[in-house]
């Protein structure tokens, strides 16, 4: 299942790329998924680009109106 407010879409990596991410994401203690994204924002912030972190939603009830 999928994180709301996430795009999901495919992506092709070379198997030996992906065992490496995958093994700098154990030690990160992280998915895979999200090890990619780390990266992603890393080499972004390295060309300068600033990439602004969403909003995460907020989970559980809604507060209660009392008026």
């Amino acid at each position: 299942m999928r994180a709301p407010g996430k795009k999901s879409f495919p992506l092709r990596l070379d198997p030996a790329l992906f065992a490496v991410i995958e093994r700098t994401a154990a030690t990160d203690f992280r998915s895979a998924n999200a090890q990619i994204e780390v990266l992603l924002r890393e080499a972004l912030a390295r060309r300068g680009v600033k990439v602004a972190v969403s909003e995460t939603p907020r989970r559980g009830r809604p507060p209660s109106r009392t008026e």
